[in-house]
């Protein structure tokens, strides 16, 4: 693989370490600004706002540039987020970084997924985009853990100068090694927006919503599950996470390779094993042994359909991926709130801890039917990628 793709996965990691890092660290962000937990815990909710809705715009007003200079740019308003963060006298202005760095996260997988993408050669084209994801999967193993670390024993500020650090190292990283890519031809935004009218990529963009919102539904309340129903101490749940985390590495890897040769049939499968998990999870919720198994094999089927998914995306959206790319990022964090918020409801109306499991599987299911359909639509309009041909068959090189 090409080096530039590591440059592309530093930056991830540092994009990945600085939107969970908040969880670690909300007592000490709320004394120092004298708020309430929840209040600071807007500070978790607003960022995925943030990426959800920053994407697309700040791709759309970075279209006249080249991607590369797009993914430097991107990374430079990363930097300025995370040190506006590191000296924020007030908690207005810590979410005001915060929707800074936000909205750098959405492009920049978009448009990084696409530069991963058109790297390497067309039936590589999944593994690629799943190693630039690798650096947010080991965010969740090594950054978050460490950060939180760092942020208890320096103060919180300290863990932000560190991703402040990890951002320039990924700015140099991409200056050096990413090789500049011209501004696609034929059309520039107004194509990427024309792409929109294909039915074929909103149904990629609902098959990420409802394919990953299995994952929040559980991980969201995993402790509550965990001490309430599982009888563990408070003090294993970083374990436990830790590796639900390793998890994600090894089904991210995992999922680009499948996807590689089949991107439909791995979708496919990928959902239908995280809707199976969401089952046993519900089911053995009180035996700490297979839990903790179950846990992690979740974490693997949770990432192994995030490059099948975003693969997928370009492949609707050939000839104008970039805006569609980014598009999905924000996908992913719709996914994220709908699955948070519909395993919250139904703890309020009072099924209990094992009741966010049952919904995951649930939403598995909502995301299977609607790969079914875009399986049929794809049919229709013969396109051979979207069921059982490797995609490289049919697969236009982007930006080429």
């Amino acid at each position: 693989m090409p080096l530039a793709l590591f440059a592309l996965a530093i930056s991830a990691f540092g994009i990945g370490t600085t939107e969970f890092i908040i969880n670690g660290l909300l007592p000490e962000l709320a004394a120092d600004f004298a708020v309430t937990i929840p209040a600071a815990g807007l500070l978790v909710s607003g960022y995925a706002l943030g990426v959800a809705i920053g994407g697309p715009p700040l791709t759309m007003l970075g279209g006249r540039l080249s991607r590369k200079t797009m993914l430097l740019s991107l990374m430079v308003l990363f930097i300025v987020g995370n040190l506006l963060s590191a000296l924020a006298p007030s908690y207005g202005v810590l979410m005001v970084g915060r929707f800074l760095s936000a909205f750098a996260h959405g492009a920049y997988f978009g448009v990084g997924s696409v530069v991963a993408a058109d790297l390497v050669a067309p039936q590589k084209r999944a593994s690629a985009i799943a190693l630039m994801f690798t650096g947010l999967t080991l965010a969740n193993v090594l950054g978050v853990p460490l950060g939180t670390w760092i942020g208890q024993a320096f103060g919180w500020r300290a863990t932000f100068w560190v991703v402040v650090a990890i951002g320039v190292a990924g700015l140099i990283g991409v200056l050096a090694l990413v090789p500049a890519q011209p501004r696609p031809e034929g059309g520039g935004m107004l194509r990427e927006l024309a792409t929109f009218r294909k039915g074929g990529v909103w149904l990629a963009l609902a098959m990420t919503v409802f394919g990953f919102a299995p994952v929040f539904a559980v991980i969201t309340f995993i402790s509550p599950i965990m001490t309430s129903v599982g009888g563990f101490s408070p003090g294993a749940v970083p374990v436990v996470m830790a590796l639900f985390g390793v998890g994600l590495v090894v089904g991210n890897l995992i999922g680009g390779r499948l996807a590689d040769r089949a991107v439909m049939p791995s979708i496919y499968g990928s959902v239908a094993l995280l809707t199976l998990l969401g089952v046993v999870l519900a089911l053995v919720a009180g035996n700490q042994v297979a839990f903790i198994v179950t846990i992690t094999l979740f974490g693997v089927a949770a990432f192994a359909t995030v490059p099948p998914l975003q693969t997928r995306v370009l492949d609707a959206a050939a000839g104008a991926p970039t805006l569609a790319s980014a598009a999905n990022i924000g996908a992913f964090n719709l996914g994220n709130a709908i699955g948070s918020f519909v395993a919250g409801l139904t703890i309020d109306a009072g099924f209990g801890y094992t009741a966010p499991a049952w919904t995951a599987a649930l939403l598995g299911l909502t995301g299977l039917a609607v790969a079914g359909l875009a399986g049929v639509q794809a049919r229709r309009q013969l396109v051979p990628a979207a069921d059982d041909a490797p995609s490289h068959l049919t697969a236009t090189p982007l930006g080429r």
